[in-house]
């Protein structure tokens, strides 16, 4: 049996010859590449809902060019070879290898344990949330204390160590009155929390994208216990861990520190 290749997947020439004629074959053939194109660029620009909505035509063209009883497999070739194009890109643009490797081996991975029948769109929904997560840098802040610039900084590159207003008072050779009182004046909220916002924002990553236990991200992000990690959650982003881990669809939580300008 002859095969092509669109994209790296290979499809059956014969069952298209045979069953819906040649002149409809390329036209399968010409709207799977234009597609997939609109997609990419939709995605490297963050156009999360055109580019999800373009990945529901993508699956349906990959069923389309599929024999009925290798769709499964079909539509998991097709993401394995997406997330490989993707991953390239991450490395190319971003100059970021790493994070070209873990986009590529946890997108692997979520498409073995969690490609089933009938859910491929919602999967197809989770990497491209993925890949606007893994990309998307947090914006350097801009607040006009020196300090408070400083802690924000840290905090947000060592959210998973320990720390407390205590620690960080004596870290940056303030007062905890001071520090506090500082900090809430130029972001708008209190020091705890920031600290919980980050861990919470951070969090997300382990629950959607690894097989670790809710009670070990409680422990990696040092919450007393996973009830009070539980509850801090919910507070942020409406849900519970284990309902945020279960729904695929569902948007990430991010905050956002106002911009300070100079007078």
């Amino acid at each position: 049996m002859v095969s092509v290749m669109l994209g790296e997947m290979p499809v059956s020439v014969t069952k298209f010859h045979d069953e819906i004629g040649q002149s409809r074959y390329f036209e399968i053939v010409k709207d799977f590449f234009e597609t997939e194109e609109k997609l990419l660029k939709q995605l490297y620009r963050f156009e999360k809902q055109e580019a999800k909505h373009a990945a529901k035509k993508m699956i349906g063209i990959v069923k389309k060019a599929s024999e009925k009883d290798h769709e499964q497999i079909e539509i998991k070739y097709y993401l394995i070879a997406l997330t490989g194009i993707i991953a390239r890109y991450i490395r190319k643009e971003y100059s970021a290898p790493k994070k070209a490797l873990s986009f590529n081996s946890t997108s692997l991975i979520l498409i073995e344990q969690r490609l089933a029948k009938d859910n491929a769109e919602k999967l197809a929904d989770e990497l491209i949330e993925f890949f606007i997560y893994i990309v998307a840098e947090r914006k350097p802040s801009l607040l006009l204390h020196h300090t408070v610039n400083k802690v924000v900084q840290y905090i947000d590159s060592e959210v998973e160590v320990p720390m407390s207003v205590e620690g960080l008072s004596a870290m940056f050779d303030v007062s905890t009155s001071h520090l506090s009182r500082i900090f809430r004046e130029h972001t708008g909220i209190t020091l705890v929390e920031y600290i919980n916002v980050r861990k919470v924002e951070k969090s997300q990553y382990y629950l959607r994208f690894s097989d670790m236990k809710i009670s070990d991200i409680s422990d990696r992000f040092n919450f007393c216990n996973q009830s009070y990690f539980t509850r801090i959650f919910k507070k942020y982003t409406g849900e519970t861990p284990r309902r945020f881990r279960n729904n695929l669809a569902g948007e990430y939580f991010h905050c956002t520190l106002p911009l300070e300008e100079k007078s």
